[in-house]
């Protein structure tokens, strides 16, 4: 497979390579364990810089069709994420509201914070760049269920000031002309520690669901990196999945 891209094409370089980067996990030689071309090799090769490719790369590792290891490279996973399309997807408010479920907000607490490496990471932005950190507690009158962190990418412009209490994405919408379109998400089973028992009102060890949920624009980029931690005695997550007509 020839290596290579339209530098004339009005298609961003980074999802130029993004596509490249699907091309080569289909083939048979990377799904069978080959490492991909490095970063900067295939940067070298398509006279783009390393953080264009860094950047494509990203999406495909968050996507869990790429596992990144120090030292080592970069290979295709041997199993993909479930991805959510937000056509019939809407904010944990909206939700709750479509269901008929009243959900109180217990807590909000809003920050400006430097981002860790993995937020840094998805926003492809410097750890020093200070980021809008948003935590949410929720809940019935009976007591909380779910702690929300949210982080924003700053171009979405989110001074800090806004009513948090409103549906989040109808917000970013209306008042930020911000759309987001997919997205993409990692739920595990764990046990709670002190810090997460004591907002959720349970003893620490208790089962819980942590899911991550990785927020994007239609044009790919990223908005939102939001964490929620739910008491697994209440919650339950849902998937549903249609068969493919193919």
């Amino acid at each position: 497979m020839v290596l290579q891209i339209n530098h004339k094409s009005a298609l961003p370089l980074h999802v130029q390579v993004e596509k490249l980067l699907r091309e080569l996990i289909d083939k048979p030689e990377y799904r069978e364990g080959k490492m991909l071309p490095n970063e900067v090799e295939l940067a070298k090769r398509l006279g783009i810089s390393r953080n264009t490719v860094r950047h494509a790369t990203n999406r495909l590792v968050y996507e869990g069709l790429l596992i990144r290891k120090k030292g080592i490279g970069t290979k295709v996973a041997d199993n993909n994420n479930v991805v959510t399309r937000l056509e019939s997807w809407h904010s944990f408010t909206q939700e709750m509201n479509n269901k008929g479920m009243s959900f109180r907000i217990f807590e909000i607490d809003v920050n400006w914070v430097k981002p860790d490496n993995t937020v840094a990471n998805f926003f492809s932005i410097s750890h020093s760049t200070e980021i809008l950190s948003m935590e949410r507690l929720r809940g019935l009158d009976s007591g909380p269920i779910v702690h929300f962190i949210s982080y924003f990418h700053p171009r979405v412009g989110l001074t800090g000031k806004e009513d948090f209490s409103k549906p989040l994405y109808k917000m970013l919408e209306e008042e930020y002309a911000t759309v987001v379109a997919t997205s993409r998400e990692e739920i595990t089973a764990k046990l709670a520690d002190e810090k997460i028992a004591a907002k959720l009102k349970i003893k620490p060890g208790s089962p819980i669901l942590k899911r991550k949920r990785f927020v994007m624009d239609p044009g790919g980029r990223p908005v939102e990196y939001n964490i929620g931690y739910y008491n697994a005695e209440h919650f339950t997550y849902l998937i549903e999945i249609q068969k493919s007509s193919k």
